[in-house]
C-alpha cells in the first residue's frame, strides 16, 4: 500500500498505522518549525524528503570540486572572489544577529 492509497479519514485514523500519542507527550510542548535551529531544520527537510538530501548533498560535493578547481586554476580571481564571499557572509551573519536581537 502507498501513501498515496491510504485514507486520511475518521474512519481510518485508528486503523493502527501510527499508535496513539504517549500520556507523556503533551501537544503544546512540541516546539514550532521556526524555533527550531539551522542545523535541526535540514534534519527535518532531510527527513521529510531523504531524496532531496541526498541531491543537496550530490550538489554541494559538485559545488567544492569546482571550488578547488577553481582555486587550482585561477588562485588571484578565486581569492579575491573568496574574500568578497567572506565579507557579504559577515554582513549577513550580522543582520541576522541585529534582527533576531530586535524580534526579542
Amino acid at each position: 500500500m502507498t501513501d498515496t492509497d491510504r485514507s486520511v479519514d475518521a474512519e481510518s485514523a485508528g486503523s493502527g498505522d501510527s499508535g496513539p500519542l504517549s500520556e507523556d507527550v503533551d501537544p503544546e510542548a512540541v516546539p514550532e518549525f521556526g524555533d527550531l535551529s539551522i542545523l535541526q531544520r535540514a534534519f527535518v527537510a532531510a527527513a521529510q524528503s531523504p531524496s532531496r538530501g541526498v541531491l543537496v548533498v550530490g550538489l554541494f560535493a559538485f559545488a567544492l570540486a569546482f571550488y578547488a578547481a577553481f582555486w587550482l586554476s585561477f588562485p588571484r580571481a578565486a581569492g579575491f572572489l573568496s574574500a568578497i564571499a567572506a565579507v557579504v557572509a559577515i554582513v549577513a551573519a550580522l543582520v541576522y544577529w541585529l534582527l533576531d536581537r530586535v524580534s526579542r
